[in-house]
């Protein structure tokens, strides 16, 4: 358990810097590194915040 957790964590941080990427990318008006931004922010979020829901299921 302690190994999925600490993988949501990871996956959380890395949707989290892709997200400052998106601001950033706005700001420069780069729209091609600003869809991969999104994608990358979207897909690690989702995917960290299910690791952690599953965590949270099988701890109960």
């Amino acid at each position: 358990m302690s190994q999925h957790i600490v993988l949501a964590i990871m996956l959380l941080v890395v949707a989290l810097v892709s997200v400052v990427s998106v601001v950033r990318q706005l700001k420069f008006k780069n729209f091609f590194a600003l869809g991969f931004s999104a994608i990358s922010a979207l897909s690690f979020g989702f995917f960290s915040i299910a690791t952690i829901i599953q965590v949270l299921k099988n701890a109960m």
